[in-house]
Formats: C-alpha cells, sequence, structure tokens
C-alpha cells in the first residue's frame, strides 16, 4: 500500500469502530423516542465525515464544473437523502444505512485503487528491465555514467549480476545472459564474442566489454518499454462500450429515481418518505463503478500476464481481436523454419567443377544478407575477392545479378531463369534451388535447406485443438519445399512461390472468407512482413528481440522465436475476453434485479449496498485474476 491508501485505511478503521459502537446503542430506550432519534442522528454524522468527507468535497467540485453524474455526486445525494429521512417521523431512520453506504463505498474506493495500484505494479516490476547507468572506461577507471550519453560505437563493460544497458555486440568476453525480461523463458542464452546482445538482458556469469550500435532511447529495452505504458490507451470495443454505456445509463437511472421519489407521491398520495427510500436505493445502485473499474483491470491484467511470457500487446482492442481469431496465416521463413539455410547439394553441369558454381554463386551474393546468401558464403571454403565484383544488383524475389572477373554471373530461382530464357534442370532433393548461370550458360543448381523449429508442429497441432478453423503458410520457396513443410506440420493450406506483394494479395483473399466475426492474425519475423502484418486484423511478429521494424509493424510482439507463443497469445486472450464478459453480465445482471426490487419497495439500502459495493468488489478480484494469466497459461501448456 502506498502512503494515501494507507491513510485510507486508517480513516475507516476509525470511522468503522465508531459505526459498530453507536449501532447497538439504544439511544431511544434511554432517551425518549425524540431526543434519542437525534442524538443517534449526531453520532452516526461522525463515522459518516470521517470517512466520506472527501467524496462530499468531490461532489461539491463537481457540481462547479457541471459533473452531475459522477459517482461521488450520486453517493452524496443518497446518503445524505438517507440521513433527511430522519424528518418524516412516520418513516424508521436510516441513518445507520447512511453512514453504512459511505462507509463501504470507501471501503469498495479502497480495494479498488489497491487492485489497480498492484495491476499496475506487476506490470512496472515486470517491466522493471531499464538500466540506471552504464560502465565506461574514462582515464583507466570504470566509470558509472547515464546510459543516454553513451554515443554509437562507444564501448561499456557490462559486470556479471548487471542489466545490460544499451543493445550491442560483444568484443570481448564469454558469459551467460537471463533474457526472461524480455522472452519470458527461463533459460539461459550463452554469448560470446561477435554475439549481439539487448538491453534489459541480465549478464550472469563473465564480464562482457559491448559495442554499443544503438543509442539507448532507440534500444530494445526502451521501446518495450514505450509500448507497454502506450498499451492502456488503445481500449477494446468491449471497453469503449462500457465508458458509453456509463455515459448514458447514469444520467437516466438518476432521472428514474427523481421520478420514483417524486411522482407517485404527488399524483397518488403515496407516503413521502416510502418513495425517497426507494428512490435512494435507485441511487446507489446505479454507480456503474464495478463495470468502469473491472473491465479495464481485465484488460489491463490480461496484458501484463501477457508480458510476463514475452507476448508484448499494444492495447487491448488487440488482445480482444485476439480472442477472435479463427484463421492464422504463417510466414515460412524464420516463422515456421528456423531461417538458418545449410547448403545440402551443389549439382553442376557436365564439365564443370561443383567448386566452380558455388565459388561464382557466393562471389554474386557478396553483399547479400539474405539469410540464403549467408548460407551460399558459408559453404564456400574459399576467400571472397570483393575486388572482382561489380555491378551487383539484387531482384526483390528472384536472385541477384552480378559482373564476377568480368563474368556476368545470374544467382536466382525458377523465375529468373524463366524470365532470361534459360533452361534449367529440376532436382530431386527436397529444398530451396538456386540456379546459376555464367554469361548467359546454365552450369548447375545449388539445394539449400532450412529446418523446422521443433514446436511448430506442436503450436499447429494446438492451434487447431482450440477451434482455429484455418491455418496457412505463405512462403516464396519452391511448390516442392512449401508442400513438404505443410505436410510435416499439418498445416491446412499453403501458397508458395509467391513475391512480397503476392503475400498481401493472398492475405486479402484469406480475409475475404473469414466469417463476418472472425479475425486473420498474420504471423511473420516483422522485418520483411511489414505490408503484411499491418494488413492482417491482426499481426503478430516473432523473434522480435532487437527488431525496430517488428516491433513497429506488428500488434502483437513474440520476443523469442517460438512458434507455441502463438496458441499461448490466444488463451490469454480468450480467456481476459470470458473474465471481460462474466464481469458485464455479473455487474448488469445484479443490478436490473436490484432496481426491479427497489421499484416495488423490496429492496433496502444495505441491498443497495451490496448491488454497488459488493458487486465492484467481486467484479474486481474476479479482474485480478486476469494477473495470473501467464502462471494459468503455463500450467495448461
Amino acid at each position: 500500500m502506498n502512503k494515501k491508501q494507507k491513510k485510507m485505511l486508517k480513516r475507516i478503521i476509525v470511522a468503522l469502530v465508531i459505526f459498530f459502537i453507536v449501532l447497538p446503542l439504544p439511544l431511544t430506550d434511554w432517551l425518549g423516542p425524540v431526543y434519542g432519534l437525534y442524538l443517534e442522528f449526531a453520532l452516526f454524522l461522525i463515522p459518516y465525515f470521517i470517512a466520506g468527507y472527501d467524496v462530499l468535497i468531490k461532489a461539491f467540485k463537481g457540481l462547479g464544473h457541471g459533473q452531475l453524474f459522477d459517482e461521488n455526486f450520486l453517493m452524496a445525494i443518497a446518503t445524505i437523502g438517507a440521513f433527511a429521512l430522519v424528518f418524516f417521523p412516520e418513516t424508521q431512520p436510516h441513518m445507520a444505512e447512511g453512514a453504512a453506504v459511505m462507509l463501504f463505498y470507501q471501503v469498495g474506493e479502497l480495494f479498488q485503487s489497491y487492485a489497480v495500484g498492484k495491476s499496475r505494479k506487476s506490470i512496472s516490476d515486470m517491466m522493471d528491465i531499464a538500466p540506471e547507468y552504464a560502465n565506461v572506461m574514462q582515464d583507466g577507471e570504470l566509470v558509472q555514467v547515464d546510459p543516454y550519453e553513451v554515443k554509437v560505437g562507444d564501448e561499456i563493460i557490462v559486470k556479471p549480476g548487471e542489466r545490460v544497458p544499451l543493445d550491442g555486440v560483444v568484443v570481448e568476453g564469454s558469459s551467460q545472459l537471463d533474457t526472461a525480461a524480455l522472452t519470458g523463458e527461463s533459460v539461459p542464452r550463452i554469448v560470446e564474442e561477435g554475439a549481439e546482445i539487448y538491453s534489459g538482458c541480465v549478464n550472469m556469469t563473465g564480464m562482457l566489454k559491448v559495442k554499443a550500435t544503438k543509442p539507448f532511447e532507440d534500444s530494445t529495452v526502451s521501446r518495450i518499454l514505450e509500448l507497454v505504458e502506450n498499451a492502456s490507451e488503445k481500449k477494446a470495443r468491449t471497453e469503449n462500450f462500457i465508458t458509453r454505456f456509463a455515459r448514458y445509463y447514469t444520467p437516466i437511472v438518476v432521472v428514474i429515481a427523481v421520478v420514483l421519489s417524486v411522482l407517485p407521491p404527488l399524483i397518488f398520495g403515496f407516503p413521502w418518505s416510502d418513495w425517497i427510500q426507494r428512490g435512494l436505493v435507485f441511487l446507489v445502485v446505479s454507480c456503474p463503478c464495478a463495470l468502469v473499474i473491472s473491465v479495464p483491470l481485465s484488460f489491463f491484467g490480461g496484458i501484463g500476464g501477457a508480458s510476463k511470457l514475452g507476448i508484448l500487446v499494444k492495447g487491448g482492442n488487440y488482445l480482444e481481436a485476439l480472442s477472435k481469431v479463427e484463421t492464422v496465416v504463417f510466414d515460412k521463413t524464420g516463422t515456421l523454419t528456423n531461417g538458418t539455410f545449410n547448403v545440402v547439394a551443389v549439382h553442376a553441369e557436365s564439365g564443370v567443377d561443383p567448386d566452380l558454381v558455388l565459388s561464382f554463386a557466393a562471389h554474386a551474393e557478396a553483399y547479400s544478407d539474405h539469410p540464403i546468401a549467408l548460407s551460399v558464403k558459408e559453404a564456400y571454403t574459399g576467400e571472397i575477392n570483393r575486388e572482382q565484383i561489380k555491378d551487383v544488383r539484387e531482384e526483390s524475389g528472384h536472385g541477384v545479378r552480378a559482373h564476377v572477373d568480368e563474368h556476368v554471373v545470374v544467382v536466382g530461382n525458377d523465375k529468373m531463369m524463366k524470365q532470361d530464357g534459360i533452361e534449367w534442370h529440376d532436382c530431386e532433393l527436397t529444398g530451396t534451388i538456386l540456379h546459376v548461370t555464367l554469361d548467359g550458360e546454365y552450369i548447375g543448381h545449388i539445394v539449400i535447406a532450412d529446418v523446422v523449429k521443433e514446436d511448430s508442429k506442436q503450436a499447429i497441432a494446438e492451434l487447431h485443438d482450440m477451434g482455429v478453423a484455418k491455418t496457412v503458410m505463405l512462403t516464396g520457396d519452391r511448390e516442392e519445399v512449401a508442400n513438404a513443410v505443410a505436410s510435416d506440420l499439418g498445416i491446412d493450406e499453403f501458397h508458395a512461390q509467391l513475391m512480397p506483394a503476392d503475400k498481401v494479395t493472398q492475405v486479402e483473399k484469406l480475409l475475404d472468407q473469414t466469417s463476418e466475426h472472425g479475425n486473420l492474425a498474420f504471423v511473420g519475423d516483422g522485418i520483411n512482413d511489414a505490408p503484411v502484418l499491418t494488413r492482417a486484423d491482426v499481426g503478430i511478429a516473432m523473434g522480435a528481440m532487437g527488431s525496430d521494424a517488428a516491433i513497429e509493424a506488428a500488434d502483437i510482439v513474440l520476443m523469442d522465436d517460438k512458434p507455441t507463443k502463438i496458441p499461448t497469445a490466444i488463451k490469454i486472450s480468450k480467456k481476459t475476453m470470458r473474465i471481460v464478459w462474466q464481469n458485464i453480465i455479473f455487474a448488469i445482471g445484479v443490478k436490473i434485479a436490484i432496481l426491479v426490487l427497489a421499484v416495488f419497495g423490496i429492496a433496502n439500502m444495505w441491498m443497495a449496498v451490496f448491488g454497488d459495493v459488493g458487486v465492484a468488489c467481486i467484479a474486481i478480484l474476479n479482474a485480478m485474476r486476469c494477473l495470473r494469466i501467464a502462471s494459468y497459461t503455463k500450467g495448461n501448456r
């Protein structure tokens, strides 16, 4: 509890003690019905003002600002009205109820404040990954400086037990990193010289010298913190509905309460005290705080619980959209497969040395960072002479052209061969086929294979088990490769040999096939798939630790590259939405029931207290279950 909450708790305890001392006193027996009644009136005012003076002040200020229908105004009118019934001799005194309404309303407010604070603390503790300092060498001594002062290219020292302050590359040392704050995974990651590391991770064993590759404001930890802080601004449709509902519902109920209190006595001559009491019950019950607090708290808890598992949701609207997903579309390379290609065969034409095919291909791909190009260069054991390479031109989705040692070399797929009018040989091996031509002559092809991730099959199975209607894979790879991967994983549908623009077209077709109330999610690596991530109902970028493009383009960011995090994210969204609708149905149902009972004079002020404070506390308790979603999901994996 913070200081404000502790102060409020002390006030409530003092008020409750006085209230329960006064409550059983038989004052009317000691002092007579008149003096005893007015003394009881005065005594109950003491706990009333101790507990609720701030509510009365806020209600008075709200009147000055035109806020007639907030909960402070409703509580003030209802409780003052309960005390005012003392001036109607024919009715039973209601001072105790008036004081109790204010007391228990404040108990509910304290509980609500604690619940919201606990939810925020849960997220802030989990996201407490912002480093306070960075170690730099100055005049031969290690000095702690603000991470904002470190520039790109500066070298920093990260000691064992310290949090990595900036994204960078290890230039000296080896260690194990705890990445749990970013990815939700407890298994340490081993790093050594040349490895990329990200801010927010904890160095566990050895000392590391790291060269900063990004300023602190652009680092992984800064981007994540910004994402989480802004998540609450993007409200779900259900949240917006509740806000609009409260805006119209409360004034309507207040008008009904006034009509209920005034018209029957005026028109039919019914007792004023009876109908004023019914109107007061109406006012107390009309407070929509159970909905206004518990629904946003549920979304806030769901987002926080997901973050603990390394699933960053940019807002409640995306969490709600994810719960309605019926089609999940995957990019293949780097999403369902590791994206780490290996050359498995080099098939040269008759009379051509296979090493020559690999050599020309490696030189042509020398300036490319594409995973396929990297695998070709890694397989070539010779030295690449960049001075021999000129006029390199990459053709997206096709391949690369280059002048190598005065020869024109083309390395590409079937489409590139068709485009150049080259006859090529197909291959019986499953994998990505790179055809190589030299001065317009076909000299052979290279077979490259990508490895399917260990948990991809489990992820697809879980998606089908939870009711996802269709899983689809999109890839620029060959038909045979795509078919082999899709069959192995149990994917319902696949589309191969797609250009980047073709993926958007396919997603639009799949969106047209999705039902009116269903959504489509696209899962990609977030770097090459930004247009598709944006076009889908829900864009999910995975393996995004350190990737600015992924964090920018996607609605949901998975910090590691495990496909099983996708069904986990959907489970969290469905669980959150169940809790949200439980609260909505429960709160509205109980309130309507008590409001109807109040019209017929059956409901009393104590029932009204339960209808407001009791329902709010139960709804908030239910909403707080969202904070435990992370452990719930792990237990159901």
